[in-house]
């Protein structure tokens, strides 16, 4: 698999078909996680991603969202610079718009 993007509207749309084996990578900040995220998403700050690299390897596909997309961008091209080729980011919104759409949520449950 090669390294690509996708709309936060087509993952909403595929989200629920996610492999036992994909998962979902939300970037922000532990606070902003806590406060709102999707179920089942994984909860790496884009400062401590590098240190979660080799277990990210073992997916099939990650799906890499944050706030508004500026961050899962960034995460994207890191994780990409460190060889991972399983990635989807997520980068023309975010959770911000997730919760504005009404998406379902998870909401103060870390």
């Amino acid at each position: 698999m090669s390294n690509t993007h996708m709309t936060l509207t087509e993952f909403h749309d595929s989200h629920l078909k996610l492999g036992k084996n994909d998962v979902i990578l939300d970037v922000r900040n532990r606070d902003e996680y806590a406060d709102v995220h999707i179920k089942g998403s994984l909860n790496f700050p884009l400062p401590e991603l590098g240190q979660h690299v080799q277990e990210l390897k073992k997916y099939d596909h990650v799906y890499i969202h944050c706030k508004r997309g500026g961050r899962a961008k960034t995460a994207f091209e890191m994780l990409s610079n460190s060889g991972l080729t399983n990635l989807i980011c997520i980068h023309d919104a975010g959770m911000d718009m997730w919760v504005e759409s009404g998406f379902p949520v998870e909401r103060g449950t870390i």
